[in-house]
C-alpha cells in the first residue's frame, strides 16, 4: 500500500469513528419520535401469507425511572402495543377520574394490577399533594412483585414528577438532581409549590409500609434496614 493511500485508509478509520461516537444515543426518551414497528405474518384464507407492521408509540414524557420502573404521560388506545411489549405487572395511576373503559380492558386482558391514588394538582392556594398517599404509592412501588410498572397522571409531569422526586429521596439523589429532573419532564411549566412538597417529605414514613422481603435490589436505595 502506497503512502498516500495508508494516509487515505487512517482518515476513513478516522471518520467513522467520529460517526460512531456521535450517534450514541442518549437516556432521555422523546416519545414523538421513538416509535418502532414490528413485524408478524399472517395467512389469508387462500393459504397466502402478508406481512403486517405494528407500530409501538410509547405515550408521551415517557421514560425509564429505575430497572423496571416507567413514567408517562396518560395511555391512549394508540400506547397499547408499545405496553404490552414491556411486559408490565402493574399500572399505577395519580388521576380523580374512573379509568377509562378501553384501559381497563386492556389490563384484564393482559393482567396488569391497577393501582389507583386519587391525587389533585399541587396548586396554590387550595389544593395540596397528601403526603400519605405518596407514601402508599412509593411502597407500591419499592414492591418489586409489582415489577415492571407504569407510573402516570395525565400529562406525566406534575403530579407523577412529584411521587418520581419523592422516590429519588428514597433513593438518595441530591435535591439539586431531584430538581432539575422535576423541571425537565414539566417543562414549559414548572410549579414551586411541588418542589416544596419533594424537598419536605419525610421519607421515613414509607419505610413504614414497605415489605422488606420485596424491596428492589437498587444500590442506591437508602434502606434503613
Amino acid at each position: 500500500m502506497s503512502t498516500k493511500e495508508a494516509k487515505e485508509a487512517k482518515d476513513e478509520d478516522s471518520n467513522s469513528a467520529t460517526s460512531t461516537t456521535a450517534a450514541t444515543p442518549i437516556p432521555f426518551v422523546t416519545s414523538s419520535l421513538a416509535f418502532q414497528r414490528t413485524q408478524s405474518w399472517s395467512t389469508t384464507s387462500s393459504g397466502e401469507e402478508h406481512r403486517q407492521f405494528e407500530e409501538l408509540i410509547p405515550p408521551d414524557n415517557f421514560n425509564m425511572v429505575s430497572n423496571w420502573v416507567y413514567r408517562s404521560s396518560f395511555p391512549k388506545k394508540k400506547n397499547f402495543a408499545f405496553l404490552k411489549k414491556l411486559g408490565l405487572k402493574s399500572i399505577l395511576t395519580l388521576i380523580l377520574e374512573e379509568y377509562p373503559e378501553q384501559n381497563m380492558k386492556f389490563l384484564e386482558a393482559n393482567d396488569i394490577k391497577f393501582f389507583q391514588f386519587e391525587i389533585a394538582g399541587n396548586k396554590e392556594p387550595f389544593c395540596h399533594i397528601p403526603e400519605d398517599k405518596i407514601s402508599a404509592a412509593l411502597a407500591v412501588i419499592l414492591d418489586r412483585r409489582n415489577h415492571p410498572i407504569l407510573i402516570h397522571c395525565n400529562k406525566g409531569k406534575h403530579r407523577t414528577g412529584c411521587l418520581i422526586g419523592c422516590l429519588r429521596k428514597l433513593q438518595r439523589w441530591t435535591h439539586t438532581s431531584i430538581f432539575d429532573e422535576y423541571r425537565r419532564f414539566s417543562h414549559p411549566k414548572s410549579r414551586s409549590m411541588d418542589q416544596q412538597f419533594i424537598e419536605l417529605f419525610d421519607v421515613s414514613q414509607v419505610w413504614k409500609l414497605v415489605d422488606r422481603n420485596y424491596v428492589p435490589n437498587w444500590d442506591v436505595l437508602g434502606c434503613p434496614w
